[in-house]
């Protein structure tokens, strides 16, 4: 009878180890679908979403660092016709986007509208030196004459040099190259990024994502610029977050207003950022490539004299975008441009862990937790047989004024939030999966195991005392 019981107790557990371990693996698919659900949930941008937190207000610090080109032979180019060297100085370094988006406004059609704010503080104790620092500089107004104005107008361009004393060159602060000075030629403010402060960028018009999640954060409309991007703003957000369960295999496309342009990055490879897996995309190397390797870029090339019939690779006629400002976009220090551009200025050394731009994002809900968003602006100028500071001017040359680094990482309170509302969850769920799986497997095998070994003894002693 007591070998009876011992059978019966170890099938009944098998059994039972069998209960809990179709229950491990039922809990697979159905919390597969329960992440999905919460997921989906809490990546809809409206009020008391992870998203909305995440997205309303940046989750960290975002800063712009600058490094601006000094030039170190100035005399020697306007005298001799010498090929500049420059000097990179930096950085000085700037917070910014400490402003929530504003005027946010939820459409009927499921989508939300809103503009950021723009305004910048100076850093000391992340910069080499304070905002009066001065630098060796292509004189912006001088080159930007250059530019619009047509070589049959050269003597106005001349006279108007003469007259207010200027020069291809000239040392101005690091403050006014960025943000602004009154320069003697044009009688009107001047400067890299002027107007910033008090300005807006916007208004922007996105989905939320509650009708359909796989169009969350895709930009509708992005003020009056749609007809000048390209690629066209379909299927692009603005980079703070994605559409969520990313694929590695799919690239991430986005807007950036800076440069008025749609950009593409690719998986590179996963990381682990303050406990919380995320995959890092790079921008792709063809974003900067000549209108003959990436058609897309062909309505950046306006001038193809200065672009080499537009062959020229790494950089970007943004003037279209920018009321006729001619700016040329490129990678810091000309990365993955044509070596023509390192050889007409020297000092120059692009490197892809300091130059490159990328993402990390957590894949499951398409946040972006940090970012580097690297990019250099650059001006032109050319030979000219009647602009006197032009004359020893071999060949048209596009010159690099400063680079900028704008970068942000999720802090630590943030991280916690997001890992207590999100990730904890998940791997909590994931855990009691395995575990059911595991135990339920492990109790069905040993039961099982010392069933037959009982009744093997069993049947030996039976068959003994016959």
């Amino acid at each position: 009878m007591g070998c009876c019981n011992r059978r019966r107790g170890l099938l009944a557990g098998a059994v039972l180890g069998a209960v809990v371990a179709i229950l491990g693996g039922i809990l697979i698919p159905v919390g597969d679908s329960i992440i999905e659900g919460t997921v989906r949930k809490e990546s809809v941008i409206e009020p008391g979403t992870t998203a909305y937190d995440n997205w309303k207000a940046t989750g960290a610090t975002v800063y712009r660092q600058f490094w601006l080109f000094d030039v170190t032979n100035a005399k020697e180019v306007l005298e001799t016709g010498a090929t500049p060297v420059v000097k990179e100085k930096g950085p000085y370094t700037y917070r910014t986007r400490f402003f929530p988006k504003a005027n946010i406004t939820f459409n009927p059609n499921d989508t939300v509208s809103f503009v950021l704010p723009h305004g910048a503080i100076f850093e000391p104790s992340m910069s080499v030196g304070p905002e009066e620092d001065i630098v060796t500089s292509l004189n912006l107004a001088v080159a930007g004459a250059y530019s619009l104005i047509p070589k049959e107008l050269h003597v106005v361009l001349e006279n108007m040099i003469k007259t207010s004393n200027s020069s291809l060159f000239h040392n101005r602060t690091v403050k006014e190259i960025l943000w602004g000075y009154t320069d003697p030629m044009l009688k009107s403010p001047v400067g890299v990024f002027l107007p910033y402060n008090d300005t807006k960028d916007g208004p922007y018009n996105i989905y939320s994502g509650k009708d359909d999640i796989s169009k969350v954060a895709i930009i509708d409309m992005h003020g009056h610029l749609s007809e000048l991007i390209s690629p066209p703003l379909f299927s692009l957000s603005d980079a703070s977050s994605f559409p969520p369960f990313l694929e590695k295999t799919k690239p991430l496309n986005f807007f950036s207003s800076d440069i008025c342009r749609s950009l593409s990055a690719s998986f590179q490879q996963s990381l682990n950022l303050k406990g919380i897996d995320v995959y890092r995309f790079n921008l792709h190397p063809d974003t900067m490539a000549s209108p003959t390797r990436n058609p897309d870029n062909r309505c950046f090339c306006r001038d193809k004299a200065t672009t080499k019939n537009c062959t020229l690779a790494g950089v970007l006629d943004i003037s279209a975008c920018k009321d006729d400002k001619p700016i040329y976009i490129s990678l810091p220090h000309f990365l993955h441009g044509s070596e023509s551009l390192r050889e007409s200025v020297l000092g120059l050394n692009p490197n892809e862990e300091q130059h490159e731009t990328f993402l990390d994002v957590e894949p499951l809900t398409g946040f972006t937790l940090r970012f580097a968003k690297r990019i250099q602006i650059n001006m032109m100028y050319g030979p000219s047989k009647t602009v006197t500071i032009l004359k020893k001017v071999k060949d048209y040359t596009i010159f690099p004024v400063v680079w900028m680094n704008e970068t942000a990482m999720l802090d630590d309170e943030k991280a916690d939030v997001f890992k207590e509302r999100l990730v904890s969850r998940i791997q909590m769920l994931e855990t009691i999966q395995y575990v059911l799986l595991g135990v339920g497997v492990s109790v069905f095998v040993l039961c099982l195991i010392s069933y037959c070994v009982v009744r093997r003894k069993d049947n030996k002693t039976l068959h003994c005392e016959s």
